[in-house]
């Protein structure tokens, strides 16, 4: 565990500085006392649901891996501390980041277990939020089933890149985390995936 610095922040081992978990009272306080972790589960219910829908496309397989993660999160978090991978950004360190690897990873292991792929699991997807952004506006411009939609074929790296962008608002910073990827590999990963969908588009609007 890094050691406090004023502002919320801690120091690296290269003397980097790395903003502190925003959850660390909640993640202390529930390893103290496992009956706490119930804030910690409410308040990323929604987001690791939304993640698991828009990876499987079925609310019943969405509920099943919600639930299994966090079962996985309360029995792992006695050993959860706050790290730092020199690359993969200052947030790879955060609880959010942790729950979404082992939400990838039951997501992964659920497919394996299915054997099959989801067929087109973001096509029910709301739209994306109110752009205030270049890659925002990608997905702003044309209808949002049809953007989804596209966005489901893309590779699986890709498309979770997405989802974490647009649907649970990480930064590049704590995708990496996620993901297990550099910052720049997702700067990468987004950018093809948003020029596929934005070709995608055009074409659609061509062909109508």
């Amino acid at each position: 565990m890094f050691g406090s610095r004023k502002g919320g922040e801690a120091a690296g081992t290269a003397g980097r500085v790395i903003p502190l978990d925003p959850d660390r009272t909640l993640v202390r306080a529930a390893q103290a006392d496992p009956a706490r972790f119930d804030a910690l589960y409410r308040k990323y219910l929604a987001q690791v649901y939304s993640f698991a829908y828009h990876e499987l496309g079925d609310h019943h397989e969405a509920e099943d891996v919600t639930e299994r993660t966090f079962l996985l999160a309360l029995g792992g978090l006695p050993r959860f501390h706050e790290e730092a991978p020199a690359d993969a950004g200052p947030e790879a360190s955060t609880f959010r980041v942790w729950l979404f690897r082992i939400a990838r990873n039951v997501v992964s292991n659920h497919r394996r277990t299915l054997r099959r792929r989801p067929t087109a699991p973001l096509e029910a997807a709301a739209a994306a939020a109110a752009p205030d952004d270049v890659e925002r506006g990608v997905l702003a411009r044309a209808d949002a089933t049809a953007a989804w939609a596209s966005v489901a074929r893309l590779p699986a790296d890709r498309r979770r890149a997405v989802v974490l962008r647009f649907v649970d608002e990480m930064s590049t910073a704590e995708i990496a985390g996620v993901l297990g990827r550099s910052e720049g590999a997702v700067r990468v990963l987004l950018h093809r995936a948003l020029r596929t969908v934005a070709r995608d588009l055009g074409a659609e609007e061509r062909g109508r």
